[in-house]
């Protein structure tokens, strides 16, 4: 029995839903049976994170996620020695026990964490598929069940927070974008069970307001963000107050560009 297969047969549980946009299903399977490690990238709330919680599942996999932060040192990831009762003891942080155990360690927004973080990758990027542990004197080497996947966002990307080259050419990547429109229809239908000719006119509306990135709004109006208008209007709150909080306070707090888009919303959803 193959790897593939056997994990397969661990899986029992419901597995999230998800709606593939190409071949992302495939490459993913393809690169853990290969013991390749990923890199999905994308606007916020395509559906990456959802992704691979949907893959996890899928092949019967345990699943770590960690979401990165400015704080996020090498050390949250590998372990450290903690007092526990007088005495000094090893704890493993999530990478390492991903490792040890095998299963997805997935880093979300992987940008976001100290530089040193990725110097810990790199050796289980490569052919050696190796955590060096200083501070135990441990070389663990990643079992065939383990696979590394990290995701960020380019659009937040600056000088000071960019994935560099030598480390993007370790890793198989994935970009994500937004659904064709009538996929995105069917998802958002699906997700908040609101019918899909009331989704439609949202799902436009995201559409022109996500034209107005880089313009008057940092990041435009995502899938995630259609699923909770879409949820808000289908318990019953008016479209105009659902799109309100949903679909334009997210994404702004200039009082002007507020209403800048609420004007386009109007047009939309009148």
């Amino acid at each position: 029995m193959n790897l593939l297969s056997s994990a397969r047969e661990r899986a029992h549980v419901e597995i999230p839903r998800y709606v593939p946009g190409g071949n992302e299903c495939a490459l993913f399977e393809m690169a853990w049976t290969r013991q390749l490690p990923l890199l999905l990238k994308g606007p916020t709330g395509c559906g990456k994170t959802r992704f691979v919680s949907h893959m996890a599942t899928r092949l019967g996999l345990p699943l770590s996620t960690v979401s990165c932060h400015d704080d996020l040192a090498a050390a949250d990831l590998t372990g450290r020695y903690l007092l526990k009762g007088g005495d000094t003891v090893w704890v493993d942080g999530p990478l390492t026990k991903a490792v040890r155990d095998g299963g997805i360690c997935y880093l979300d927004e992987i940008v976001e964490a100290r530089k040193d973080v990725a110097v810990v990758l790199h050796p289980l990027t490569d052919d050696r598929r190796i955590l060096p542990l200083e501070r135990t004197g441990e070389n663990l080497a990643a079992p065939p069940g383990f696979m590394l996947v990290v995701s960020y966002n380019p659009g937040y990307q600056n000088l000071l927070k960019a994935l560099k080259p030598s480390t993007k050419q370790r890793f198989v990547s994935i970009e994500f974008g937004f659904l064709p429109k009538a996929q995105e229809i069917a998802v958002v239908s699906l997700e908040s069970g609101l019918d899909e000719a009331r989704v439609a006119p949202l799902v436009e509306l995201a559409r022109r307001l996500r034209q107005l990135k880089d313009q008057d709004i940092e990041e435009g109006v995502s899938t995630r963000l259609l699923v909770y208008c879409a949820t808000l209007i289908d318990s019953g709150m008016p479209v105009r107050e659902a799109v309100r909080a949903a679909m334009i306070e997210p994404l702004t707090d200039d009082q002007d560009v507020k209403a800048a888009l609420l004007e386009v919303a109007t047009g939309v959803i009148a």
